[in-house]
């Protein structure tokens, strides 16, 4: 009876134990669960898309949700071809670079002096960012194409790249204006009692630690610079320079009924951002959730 008397606490917590290890694998495996239904979710019109893209229009007709068998590889060189991507990619390449380097370089600036400047008009200056946000590129479409043929830089790059600059500072000044404030005002009066003025305090303290600021700041400007549609239409006449969003206008009219051949040059539009996504996923969630860190 005392050896039984003994043994009785001891088998109680190994019980509990293993309901509580069984509890948190099926909580875990909810979870997983959970994550592979949206990535499903999510996944499933990409997949869709892409195998429409190696259809013909009869076997889309014939089964719209089947695989491409045999694959319409025929597609994919006729989108190509058609939609000018080989002149395009380059061009947009061109255009994502430019737009994210300015409004990289001016948003960490104007961000900084609104974050850790003291000067007349700030607040109004912030407020006006914000307006700016808000204001949808539709109700600037006419006046911007003004200003743009009066600075002779109708139907050029620049005729794309400083427009698309100008509207990405305003999210962009935001956005670096929240990463500044969140830094230790600590750190720069360090740097200034050791003799740092206020750009190299900015250069060499300040701005390294904006880095996944940086990085998310120049994924969003380069997502909205490769899908940019209205602002390459009006302003960019010319069609050696026109970018790669602008290519699915070649497939309207006598191939408008071609779905194959829309989703081949669907995919040749899309495929990019989802390469650069992956490839900056990483530092983008790190800029994404900086603030809730801090």
């Amino acid at each position: 009876m005392g050896t039984t008397a003994r043994s009785l606490p001891r088998t109680r917590p190994v019980t509990a134990d293993r309901s509580w290890r069984l509890r948190q694998r099926l909580l875990a495996a909810g979870r997983y669960a959970l994550l592979i239904g949206f990535l499903v979710v999510f996944l499933v019109p990409f997949v869709w898309y892409a195998s429409m893209a190696l259809k013909t229009e009869r076997q889309i007709a014939a089964s719209p949700f089947g695989l491409p068998i045999p694959p319409a590889w025929d597609n994919l060189e006729q989108a190509w071809t058609l939609g000018r991507y080989s002149q395009y990619l380059p061009n947009t390449v061109v255009y994502a670079v430019a737009v994210i380097a300015g409004v990289c370089t001016f948003s960490c600036l104007s961000g900084y002096a609104l974050a850790r400047l003291t000067f007349p008009g700030r607040n109004l200056m912030f407020l006006l960012l914000l307006v700016g946000i808000t204001v949808p590129f539709q109700s600037l479409m006419i006046p911007t194409y003004y200003l743009a043929r009066d600075l002779n830089i109708l139907g050029t790059r620049l005729g794309m790249i400083v427009p698309a600059t100008a509207f990405g500072l305003s999210f962009g000044s935001f956005l670096m204006r929240a990463f500044f404030r969140g830094l230790p005002e600590e750190i720069a009066d360090a740097a200034r009692v050791d003799g740092g003025s206020e750009w190299r305090v900015f250069r060499d303290v300040m701005l390294p630690l904006a880095r996944p600021g940086l990085a998310t700041l120049a994924t969003f400007s380069f997502l909205e610079t490769w899908t940019a549609f209205l602002l390459p239409l009006v302003l960019v006449q010319r069609d050696e320079l026109r970018p790669v969003s602008l290519g699915l206008l070649f497939f309207t009219g006598r191939y408008s009924s071609d779905r194959g051949l829309i989703a081949a040059g669907v995919m040749f539009t899309i495929v990019p951002i989802i390469l650069v996504y992956i490839a900056l996923q990483r530092k983008f969630i790190e800029g994404i959730t900086a603030g809730a860190l801090k």
